[in-house]
């Protein structure tokens, strides 16, 4: 399976960097994470239970950070193993680009996956995939910018009382 995207993130391109590199942020941001640990010189190890469409599994697997150009591009590599339900391995280049209001985050994943899994058919696992995909990079943006002002907006909306800035997400508060 293999699919492309980018997302425009309203934070510069060192502040999606450093995110990147943040087990805790990744830990909020993959779907059905329960634990993450390691740090991006050493690679994550990450536990994640998901369900696929009749298949409940839970994931034992990690994560290495590779072709690391720090506030430009990396190469993310994963592996997972879940018991009966199979394995799930895949890659995604990610590529940072300074735009206009912010950074464009490029990705292009490849994936693969066998055992059960791969019996329930290409259909259900590549719309799967797509929406993982869709969930973590939409997370990922919204733990380093904030609520989106469509979700939240009287919130968003509001000005922070101690310096009178819109609200940030939680990583950016940690940055700034």
């Amino acid at each position: 399976m293999h699919m492309t995207d980018s997302r425009t993130i309203a934070a510069s391109p060192q502040e999606v960097w450093s995110a990147i590199l943040d087990p805790e942020v990744l830990k909020q941001c993959v779907p059905g994470c329960t634990e993450m640990s390691g740090s991006a010189e050493d690679g994550f190890e990450a536990t994640v239970v998901q369900k696929v469409g009749p298949v409940k599994a839970t994931f034992k697997g990690t994560v290495v950070l590779s072709d690391m150009v720090p506030g430009q591009s990396l190469t993310l590599t994963g592996e997972g193993k879940g018991g009966a339900a199979g394995f799930a391995k895949g890659a995604a280049e990610v590529k940072l680009v300074s735009v206009e209001g912010g950074t464009e985050l490029q990705y292009e994943v490849d994936a693969k996956v066998g055992g059960k899994l791969a019996q329930l058919g290409s259909r259900i696992i590549d719309g799967f995939a797509k929406k993982m995909a869709d969930q973590f990079f939409g997370n990922f943006q919204t733990a380093v910018e904030g609520p989106q002002e469509a979700d939240t907006a009287a919130e968003a909306d509001t000005p922070d009382a101690e310096n009178g800035e819109k609200k940030k997400g939680w990583f950016k508060k940690l940055v700034s």
